[in-house]
């Protein structure tokens, strides 16, 4: 049985957020995502913005198999105390995990830490990301065995990875980001990342849209109104009736598949 560390990217005051809307947290939706997909884990969660215990996982980093480090409404370049403890957390693992699987917040964490670089990005995802194309590259990494070179996915992000770390890869990309998933190897540490959200379902999608519906449109001024949400809700009630579950999370399951 392997033994993973999920890594909740949320600060307290978010997932409360989320479970009095009656939305999953990420961390959460990770865990079914997983038990679909196997019962051969043994998981711990952690939070290192304000978990008290987290020495003790950073003494223990070393008996994890892998860890996947999830999403997070957080922006890398606002460095506040809680988005540094992160960096500092992720520093440790690209020195003591062999594997992680580093997801939307969690590639932007990683690429972080690794002296990469992550901005605001010139337009967002929205609850999906539409035609991201598999590059030669990623073509012949296990990240994508199995997979279709062009696909949507569930995605939410407002950043993007601009400068990759020394000699990380791009493995896909749509019109939107440059960079949609990404290898690279520090220290003795193989970190896959993924922008977009194998591990989240497109319903869950609907409800975070449904449930940031004001501020995409007064703050963020992703839509005009409330009707511009309704349609684009729509266009994702479309993508359900023809999206594979299973298929839809094959980059996990690769990544299950890879760990030693």
């Amino acid at each position: 049985m392997k033994k993973i560390l999920i890594v909740e990217g949320n600060l307290k005051e978010e997932n409360t957020n989320f479970s009095k809307a009656g939305i999953q947290t990420h961390t959460q939706s990770l865990k079914d995502s997983l038990a679909f997909l196997t019962n051969e884990l043994a998981l711990d969660v952690v939070n290192p913005s304000s978990d008290q215990n987290i020495r003790h996982f950073n003494e223990n980093l070393h008996t994890y198999d892998g860890l996947i480090w999830g999403g997070s409404s957080l922006n890398i370049y606002n460095d506040t105390p809680e988005i540094r403890k992160q960096i500092e957390f992720m520093k440790n693992c690209q020195n003591k995990v062999k594997n992680i699987l580093a997801i939307c917040w969690g590639m932007q964490v990683a690429v972080t830490a690794a002296g990469g670089q992550v901005k605001k990005a010139e337009n967002p995802h929205i609850g999906i990301a539409k035609e991201i194309e598999i590059n030669t590259k990623g073509l012949s990494h296990p990240l994508y065995k199995g997979k279709s070179r062009k696909f949507n996915s569930p995605a939410f992000n407002f950043d993007e990875v601009i400068k990759l770390p020394e000699k990380g890869i791009c493995l896909a990309s749509n019109k939107i980001n440059k960079v949609q998933s990404l290898y690279f190897e520090i220290n003795n540490t193989k970190v896959w990342g993924l922008q977009y959200h194998p591990e989240i379902t497109f319903e869950k999608m609907i409800s975070l849209i449904e449930f940031r519906k004001k501020k995409l449109i007064e703050i963020r001024k992703a839509f005009k109104n409330e009707y511009d949400v309704d349609k684009h809700i729509s266009l994702i009630k479309d993508e359900i009736l023809i999206t594979d579950k299973r298929k839809k999370m094959l980059e996990l399951q690769n990544w299950l598949n890879q760990l030693n």
